[in-house]
């Protein structure tokens, strides 16, 4: 007997929404033209974005930043820069709205301050493991110095959980484990203006899209270096991933990405879609294969007002 849709059997609450924020060292916002409804904010704006995500009940927001280019560098020492954008925009929010009510989450990873465009240091023309490591745990210190909740390493590299844990024992690790070399990227990086040199790309360190077992043994490995959450990212195309993870003792983030924003975008402002309905369905999508935290660029839209009429 088929049987017709009813009310959700997995709940969809604000509380499982992260608001991933841009934020730049600007007086004023700028459009992001691939991500429409997005901008980078001053940090003015920043604030009270964090203070409206707050208000609708969004669990946390995310930080990530547009460096200017005279900032970076091969080394990428504008990272743990103390009065760079990221720790002076976490020491706004926490001097407006105190420690209570929302979790900052910052984003470990070096390519918004690299020369390159790549989320490590680069040697002799490769990523160089263990010294974007150790740049790394400069940066998450800086940032849980700053006033970060949480950390979130998004850079794959091998021990990078266990370094940051050493030198942060009590800090809370949200580690990029299951992390692709995706195309779903691009609207992100224009954002950031951290695409990689041309010619190059993040293969040798992202995962491949091709090889389901590897985001298990990648997964796996961050456990036991202590990671508190699991992402995966992209969502959508990976929810078989999602699902495989359900039963890893750690609890499971999924990050629905700028490309997967960007498509939903252009098909609704084409007329081709019910943006809210496909926005819930996906929500729903990621929740019911295991997610319990979801970062969206739709969060505090859900939040605010889709929610109260489903």
């Amino acid at each position: 007997m088929r049987h017709a849709a009813g009310r959700a059997k997995v709940p969809l609450r604000a509380s499982n929404l992260i608001q991933p924020l841009f934020v730049h060292d600007r007086g004023t916002n700028e459009v992001i033209p691939s991500m429409p409804g997005q901008v980078r904010h001053s940090i003015d704006s920043f604030v009270n974005e964090v203070k409206r995500a707050r208000d609708a009940g969004v669990w946390g927001v995310a930080l990530f930043p547009k460096v200017e280019s005279q900032l970076k560098s091969v080394m990428c020492e504008e990272a743990w820069n103390p009065d760079g954008v990221i720790p002076r925009a976490l020491k706004a929010v926490r001097e407006e709205i105190g420690t209570g009510g929302i979790k900052l989450v910052t984003d470990v990873a070096l390519d918004p301050y690299s020369s390159s465009g790549q989320d490590g240091i680069v040697i002799d023309g490769k990523v160089d493991n263990e010294a974007t490591v150790e740049a790394l745990v400069k940066q998450a210190v800086c940032q849980y110095n700053a006033g970060s909740d949480i950390i979130a390493p998004s850079d794959m590299m091998d021990g990078r959980v266990h370094a940051i844990k050493t030198a942060l024992p009590n800090s809370i690790v949200m580690a990029y484990s299951a992390k692709y070399a995706s195309a779903f990227y691009g609207p992100f990086r224009d954002a950031l203006g951290s695409a990689p040199t041309p010619g190059t790309d993040k293969k040798t360190y992202q995962m491949n899209p091709a090889n389901a077992k590897e985001a298990l043994l990648e997964c796996h490995h961050d456990i036991l270096e202590g990671a508190d959450y699991l992402m995966v990212k992209p969502g959508l195309p990976y929810l078989d991933i999602l699902k495989s993870l359900k039963d890893f003792s750690a609890p499971l983030a999924v990050y629905h990405v700028s490309g997967e924003y960007a498509m939903i975008k252009a098909a609704a402002e084409a007329g081709r879609i019910d943006e809210r309905e496909e926005v819930l369905d996906t929500m729903f999508a990621f929740r019911d294969a295991g997610a319990e935290l979801i970062l969206t660029y739709y969060a505090t839209q859900v939040a605010e007002d889709w929610l109260k009429h489903y």
